[in-house]
């Protein structure tokens, strides 16, 4: 039987991107079948995307074995039980996308359904955020793990964390190296690809070093030096959809209390974030520049902070959009390098850990060929990961009744993506939401997305009458009532990380802060 060699991957670029695919690699895949080796250069600055997450990263985390103490401690974490977004719909109104589910499932219907057939016969008018455990301890600046009981109010939420992105790819550096990553500094100055097949063979290296690959991912950030400019994967641009296109980013000092959730506060060309760490605020503006002057934008960010500027705010310019496919000859694009949605939702870092995990079920083992089903199969789930994001995206921004101002009246009247037409419609029309099992987003974070934004449903499904009005009233005060007393008896948010995850970083000047 013959003996083959470990299957090389070359991973082009550190950061986030490179050095959580690095760990999800190690992580996931049986070490003696894969040689991996990451590339990347101390003088080439990342974007630092990512400093507030999903709930799927704690998934992602516990699968390749990270402990959440340590990790929280070593990136300054903080918990994340949602997003607020402020004057979105209107200015004035607020409302909260909770890492949570919204009621229990009755009768054979959605939760939705029932409240929208209380709603609409005039006994209940309640919103849906009343009745989110989830939504409750966000106001009550509350935290702890949730119960493992299921029958438990406590088990009806997760959460994610806010973290400072130079510290997380740190991090995730020293966890990678220590079980086996290869790491090179250097800088690529050209791609050598192989005469016959077109694919990449190697990368040379600035100190003329030659690095050899049978699998090539590239994290390469905006550059996207592998699968854009060299295999010349075409760009799908979603800019028509999603206008915002520039950021400016700032850290400020913190300042109490420190709130569980990330805050997104609609502008007039866009909207600012607001991401609690333990040492710091991160901060920023996403706002388009086809209505609104970068100069403007600044002095917009530095007057919405709450704390002490540290920093001055750092300017990135964006596109938004996709390549045409993630998986070309024997590269990935993995991160920027693939796509960006801008941050709203924070959803950059779960496409990449998606890439990743995608990767590792598909990638070819020792002794064999790149295999075109599975490159169809990882574009299949490219696609389906990045489009219905940007449906989930482009509903904030059109669903909205900001009359008057430019931008906003631009995205509320745009001819809208046909699957979010359906999905918008259908939820009128019935209460019916989106039901996913791959990709964002979950059917409770649609609901309260789209009750939030003023988007409203006519009818229920008839089969919530198999409960009486009476009987259906009584679940609807339990529920919420059950709600309001657990979460005011929870552990304050900053009792929970000074006992569990204490953090000694100090707010740094010069740190990037990016990305919701």
């Amino acid at each position: 039987m013959t003996e083959h060699a470990p299957y090389r991957i070359v991973i082009l670029g550190g950061g986030t991107a490179g050095w959580m695919c690095a760990s999800g690699l190690v992580g996931l895949l049986a070490g003696a079948d894969y040689d991996i080796t990451l590339i990347e250069s101390d003088e080439i600055a990342t974007v630092g995307v990512g400093e507030a997450t999903l709930p799927h990263i704690k998934t992602f985390n516990d699968m390749i074995g990270i402990d959440e103490a340590e990790f929280m401690r070593e990136t300054a974490g903080t918990i994340k039980l949602g997003i607020e977004f402020v004057d979105w719909l209107r200015p004035g109104v607020r409302y909260i996308h909770p890492f949570g589910t919204f009621g229990d499932r009755w009768t054979g219907a959605d939760f939705q359904h029932h409240w929208a057939r209380a709603r609409l016969a005039g006994t209940d008018n309640r919103s849906l955020q009343d009745y989110s455990f989830a939504v409750a301890a966000c106001h009550a600046n509350g935290f702890e793990h949730p119960n493992s009981d299921p029958k438990s109010i406590r088990s009806t939420y997760s959460y994610a964390y806010h973290f400072d992105a130079g510290l997380y790819a740190a991090y995730l550096r020293k966890w990678a190296t220590a079980r086996g990553i290869r790491r090179m500094e250097g800088k690529v100055v050209d791609v050598v690809r192989d005469a016959e097949s077109g694919d990449v063979a190697s990368l040379t290296l600035a100190s003329g070093a030659e690095v050899s690959g049978d699998l090539f991912i590239d994290c390469s950030g905006f550059r996207s030096l592998l699968l854009g400019q060299t295999m010349e994967v075409p760009w799908v641009d979603w800019s028509d959809w999603l206008p915002c296109d520039r950021a400016f980013a700032v850290p400020c000092t913190g300042v109490e209390p420190l709130t569980p959730y990330t805050r997104a506060t609609a502008q007039r060309a866009g909207w600012t974030w607001r991401i609690p760490l333990q040492h710091r605020i991160g901060n920023g503006y996403v706002f388009s520049s086809r209505f609104c002057g970068e100069e403007e934008a600044r002095q917009t960010l530095l007057g919405a902070i709450d704390g002490e500027a540290l920093d001055e705010p750092r300017l990135l310019r964006f596109q938004a959009g996709r390549r045409q496919v993630g998986w070309a000859g024997n590269c990935i694009a993995v991160g920027l390098a693939s796509g960006f949605l801008e941050p709203l939702e924070s959803t950059s870092i779960f496409l990449i850990q998606a890439a990743t995990i995608d990767l590792a079920g598909l990638i070819p083992r020792r002794g064999e060929k790149v295999d075109p089903r599975m490159v169809r199969e990882f574009n299949r789930l490219f696609a389906v990961h990045y489009d219905r994001t940007r449906d989930f995206l482009v509903l904030h921004y059109t669903a909205n009744e900001r009359v008057g101002e430019p931008m906003w009246d631009h995205v509320r009247n745009m001819t809208l993506p046909d699957s979010l037409a359906h999905k918008m419609a259908l939820f009128r029309e019935s209460a019916a939401a989106p039901e996913y099992r791959l990709g964002l987003f979950s059917r409770d974070s649609w609901l309260s997305v789209l009750e939030g934004q003023g988007v409203l449903p006519s009818a229920a499904n008839p089969l919530t009458h198999r409960l009486s009005a009476a009987d259906l009233q009584a679940r609807l005060d339990d529920l919420a009532e059950r709600i309001v007393v657990n979460a005011a008896d929870m552990t304050p948010h900053a009792e929970f990380l000074a006992s569990y995850c204490a953090s000694e970083a100090k707010a740094r000047p010069g740190v990037p802060a990016n990305a919701a």
